[in-house]
């Protein structure tokens, strides 16, 4: 247990989900990433700001690895904490947050069940995404800057992607002072079958 904390605390040591880079992205503001097929433990949320649905679904997640689940077992701390952000369709309409934790190796096979009812284990199909990686604490307004940078990024070179729903991403505690690392990520578009 102790190990876990400190884990989330410090953001050392975590593993990470593994991906592919694509060798043939020329962009220097970019990269584009084909992840594998993974599980992983989430929770969703509507209608509150960015960093509180963040903060709320980590702490829901955090408490699973902490052994709220069936199996009573305690999960290793992996990095990122992605969260999908599926803003809606007008400007009354609520923004939807899935944040999720990646399950680590050991347990990717049969992850514990969660204990509670609003987290549940997600089985992510390989995809592909372009990703911005910025510096620094951030917040809603700092992620939205990136993305739109992003995005500029992707008209500027004529690639496919699907602007709605994207990722906002941590890879640090917030007791982490300097080289922090957050991303952004935008999925690519996939051709139709």
């Amino acid at each position: 247990m102790l190990k876990t904390i400190g884990q989330a605390l410090f953001s050392t040591n975590l593993q990470n989900p593994k991906f592919t880079p694509n060798e043939e992205n020329k962009a220097s503001d970019y990269e584009v990433r084909t992840y594998q097929t993974t599980n992983w433990v989430s929770t969703t949320l509507t209608g509150m700001e960015q960093q509180a649905a963040i903060s709320t679904g980590f702490q829901r997640l955090f408490n699973y690895i902490q052994g709220n689940n069936h199996t009573k077992e305690n999960v290793e701390m992996t990095a990122p904490v992605t969260c999908l952000v599926d803003p809606g369709a007008g400007p009354a309409c609520e923004t939807t947050f899935t944040v999720s934790f990646y399950i680590p190796e050991e347990h990717q096979a049969d992850p514990p069940m969660p204990s509670n009812p609003e987290v549940f284990l997600e089985n992510r199909k390989a995809f592909t995404v372009f990703v911005r990686t910025y510096g620094g604490f951030t917040n809603m307004q700092k992620s939205r800057e990136e993305l739109l940078n992003l995005l500029e990024s992707l008209q500027r070179d004529g690639a496919r992607y699907k602007d709605m729903p994207y990722y906002v991403c941590g890879y640090d505690s917030p007791f982490k002072l300097v080289n922090r690392r957050n991303e952004v990520w935008i999925l690519q578009k996939t051709e139709p079958s």
